[in-house]
């Protein structure tokens, strides 16, 4: 039997993924991750799968040719993702290291390897497009992420096999509670609004009012989408931003969060104005140890993303932002 795997399953965008393989009647997946922060399991309770493997097991059994002629397909979003950690040598052993040995074995077997890059390789530029220039991360996560992307240009040419590395924008939606602080701003305001009746966005900053730095949100259902277009088309490899093309303001989460919310109290909707005026947003200083390492914009290129032949449109904050309030008030 041949197995599909999943790296950081229990994670926000793995188990997202094991889900929608299992939709497909794909149960012969093995789940791969790191279970020291236990409560991440609880994303995979409703999934079925084959296997459950440590990531330490997983990486040496590979290394000893146990999947040897008996993988489909690996799907790897295993890595710390969390943009204030100072380990570096931590992170490049996570991010680096795992993902490298993963790229030799796909790359000696032939399986398509379909990988967690980021949109931290962009830093602090303006312009989102798939190309070297334009790369200068901010942070030792984003410099994790960038340094494989190189790794992973210098190695098309000799690939017998499907590689595609997304650069993820910022995610949201079910299964992303277990990351605390790095949670969605969407998740955070969900659960701000139920406690206080109020919600909380922090001031301007690099010369842009409050609430107005933009970035592109993108939905995880999309994310999924996207990942499943690829694995269709294993033709079809590459390095791809994965956002909707759109960056919409920080504020403009915060009202769709809140008057889909009240939309389930029955209250009628509010401006941004109103939610202000009411104390129901409020502004909160800029915090000190994000300066100067801080995405003040983001707007992926989908150019690429298109070409390579992916068409369905992307939800936009309001679309998506609904779809999950409604998820969270349900659970």
């Amino acid at each position: 039997m041949s197995y599909y795997v999943v790296t950081g399953a229990c994670g926000f965008i793995g188990s997202n993924i094991v889900k929608a393989l299992n939709d497909r009647g794909i149960t012969n997946v093995i789940a791969v991750d790191n279970l020291k922060k236990a409560d991440k399991f609880k994303n995979l309770v409703d999934c079925e799968i084959a296997d459950y493997l440590d990531k330490h097991e997983f990486v040496q059994l590979v290394e000893e040719g146990y999947f040897d002629g008996a993988m489909e397909a690996i799907f790897h979003e295993g890595a710390c993702s969390d943009t204030m950690e100072t380990d570096g040598h931590y992170m490049m052993a996570n991010n680096y290291r795992y993902s490298l040995s993963l790229l030799d074995f796909c790359l000696d077997q032939e399986v398509p390897y379909l990988y967690a890059s980021s949109a931290s390789v962009y830093g602090g530029g303006s312009v989102f497009k798939e190309e070297r220039s334009f790369e200068a991360p901010l942070n030792v996560y984003g410099y994790s992420k960038f340094l494989f992307d190189q790794v992973v240009r210098r190695r098309f040419a000799e690939a017998n096999s499907q590689i595609v590395g997304f650069r993820y924008f910022n995610v949201y939606g079910p299964r992303e509670q277990h990351k605390g602080r790095m949670a969605s701003v969407a998740f955070h305001h969900f659960n701000q609004y139920r406690a206080e009746g109020k919600v909380k966005l922090f001031e301007g900053c690099d010369g842009y009012g409050n609430g107005t730095q933009s970035r592109d949100f993108v939905f995880i259902d999309d994310v999924v989408k996207v990942n499943l277009h690829f694995l269709d088309h294993p033709d079809s490899s590459g390095i791809f931003n994965l956002g909707t093309g759109r960056a919409q303001p920080f504020n403009d989460v915060a009202t769709s969060t809140v008057n889909a919310c009240r939309a389930l109290e029955g209250k009628p909707a509010l401006s941004l104005a109103e939610m202000v005026e009411q104390g129901i947003l409020e502004y909160i200083a800029f915090p000190e140890a994000l300066k100067g390492k801080y995405q003040s914009y983001t707007r992926a290129d989908i150019s690429a993303l298109r070409a390579a032949g992916y068409e369905d449109e992307f939800a936009t904050v309001e679309q998506g932002v609904a779809k999950y309030v409604q998820h969270l008030a349900a659970k």
